[in-house]
């Protein structure tokens, strides 16, 4: 069919935004490649694309024609409609009840794909506003956990110096205090500063204060075997963590004119959590 033949062309062309958008419904091998990205239902036998509200019509002005008329084997929905299904494999038996299309909200909350120990919604509403454009969308995996990995700063590297897409560092403290960074490259071992001026520290220390690049000094990452450092040229990073990921200490920086983002700019780590945001 004339539609159908136009549809796979559309996917050629957008697989990379698909494998990058949606990476929790990829199988990774290897060879890091990645198997199609769409979801079919062994008793209904339809496709499913999600998609955020824009991207519709872009999908349908890239076709040589709309969505044919008789062609009821698939559909668009929107990423709010998936995230109320929580499962798209889990619900195709629940799908003549969805509408065609809806409106998607703009406060909607990211998508976790992993369970997180320090984030809630309130933490993920408020990060979300603050994440650049080429993020919004995204799901956020987890990449690391100290419940999970251990407490090692060469695991974080082992983690994430692969990663082609932006990371979130998440910290609670022994006094529970949250906060952390926003880095536009992950964390990789570096002779040199590496990130672009996206990357900003944040504290929600009593109330949520984000900290963004200031222009002064473009220190935005660094990082050895013993330590990871963020923000710097002044008397002390931004934020620094020591190889064990126990110690670490946030101290105001020329490179985002932070305060301390702990109560204290020394501290004890109690908890670490390193997501990537990917695009």
């Amino acid at each position: 069919m004339k539609w159908a033949r136009s549809f796979f062309t559309v996917v050629d062309h957008l697989y990379t935004f698909f494998v990058k958008w949606s990476p929790e419904i990829y199988i990774k091998d290897n060879k890091k490649q990645f198997q199609p990205c769409f979801v079919i239902g062994e008793k209904h036998q339809k496709w499913y694309l999600v998609l955020k509200k824009y991207k519709v019509a872009v999908i349908n002005k890239r076709l040589s024609k709309p969505v044919h008329p008789t062609a009821k084997n698939w559909k668009i929905i929107t990423l709010k409609d998936s995230k109320r299904r929580q499962s798209l494999c889990s619900s195709l038996d629940s799908e003549a009840e969805e509408p065609e299309y809806q409106e998607e909200d703009e406060g909607d909350l990211p998508v976790l794909c992993d369970r997180s120990h320090l984030l809630d919604d309130q933490h993920l509403e408020k990060l979300a506003a603050h994440m650049p454009a080429r993020t919004q969308g995204y799901p956020w995996q987890l990449v690391y956990s100290t419940a999970i990995h251990g407490s090692s700063l060469r695991t974080i590297y082992r983690n994430t110096t692969s990663l082609d897409s932006p990371v979130l560092l998440v910290i609670k403290d022994m006094h529970n205090k949250v906060f952390g960074a926003f880095s536009s490259d992950s964390f990789k071992v570096s002779k040199y500063c590496y990130g672009t001026g996206e990357t900003f520290l944040f504290s929600f220390n009593s109330d949520f204060q984000v900290y963004r690049w200031s222009g002064e000094n473009s220190y935005f990452v660094s990082g050895n075997l013993e330590s990871l450092h963020i923000g710097g040229g002044g008397g002390g990073f931004g934020l620094w963590l020591d190889a064990n990921l126990y110690h670490g200490s946030s101290f105001s920086c020329p490179t985002f004119r932070n305060a301390s983002l702990s109560t204290q700019e020394d501290f004890i780590i109690k908890d670490l959590e390193v997501w990537t945001v990917g695009t």
